[in-house]
C-alpha cells in the first residue's frame, strides 16, 4: 500500500466494486461530470469495466483509496494515459460523496505524485478537470501543479458545454512532502 497523511492507495479488491458502484457510478450527474463520456445505466451483476482492473493493461493504474485510520474505502484513484516513452501520465481521483471536504483528495494527488514520479520514474503528470471543480482545482494547485491552458467548451455534461481547465507537474517542480507526502 501507498500511503500519505490521510490516506492510501491499495489495490481494488472485489468488495469495493459494489460501493463504489453505487455511490460514484450510479449517481448521474456525478458520473456525467467524471467521465469523459456520456452516463449510462450498467445492468446489476454485469462486469463495471470502469471499476474492473486488468492487470496486465500498461496504460492505467487504478486504486482504491482508504482512510488510514480504520482502513474504510473513501474513493478511487487512477493514473491514467502512462506513456512510457514521454514519461508521463494523467491522474483521476474519485471520493465517496461522504468522504468530500476532508482534505482526502490533495492527499491523494500527493501519493498519485509519488507514485508516478518515484515509483514509475516519470517527467510529467496532468490532470484535466471540469473548471468548476474547485476541490480538484485547490488539490492539484496544493500539491505544486500548474494551469496551463483552459480547453474552452470542450466537456458536454448534463446538457451543456463547460470549459476543463489543464494543469501540469514536471518531476523537477516537484515538492515531497509539501502538502501531503506519500511513504510507501
Amino acid at each position: 500500500m501507498l500511503k500519505g497523511d490521510k490516506v492510501g492507495l491499495r489495490a481494488r479488491h472485489e468488495d469495493d466494486i459494489p460501493v463504489l458502484r453505487a455511490e460514484l457510478y450510479d449517481d448521474v450527474v456525478n458520473a456525467s461530470r467524471a467521465e469523459s463520456g456520456p452516463w449510462r445505466p450498467v445492468t446489476p451483476g454485469s462486469k463495471d469495466l470502469r471499476l474492473m482492473v486488468d492487470d496486465k493493461e500498461q496504460g492505467r493504474v487504478p486504486f482504491s483509496v482508504v482512510e488510514l485510520a480504520g482502513g474504510t474505502l473513501v474513493g478511487t484513484a487512477t493514473l491514467w494515459g502512462i506513456d512510457n516513452h514521454n514519461r508521463s501520465a494523467h491522474i483521476g481521483l474519485g471520493l465517496l460523496p461522504s468522504c468530500r471536504g476532508k482534505g482526502y483528495g490533495t492527499d491523494v494527488v500527493a501519493v498519485l505524485c509519488h507514485y508516478g514520479f518515484v515509483v514509475r520514474g516519470l517527467q510529467r503528470l496532468q490532470i484535466e478537470t471540469l473548471s468548476d471543480n474547485a476541490a480538484m482545482l485547490r488539490s492539484a494547485e496544493r500539491n505544486g501543479f500548474v494551469r496551463e491552458g483552459v480547453l474552452r467548451s470542450s466537456a458536454w455534461v448534463m446538457g451543456e458545454f463547460l470549459d476543463e481547465v489543464l494543469l501540469g507537474l514536471l518531476v523537477q517542480e516537484w515538492k515531497p512532502g509539501s502538502k501531503g507526502r506519500a511513504v510507501t
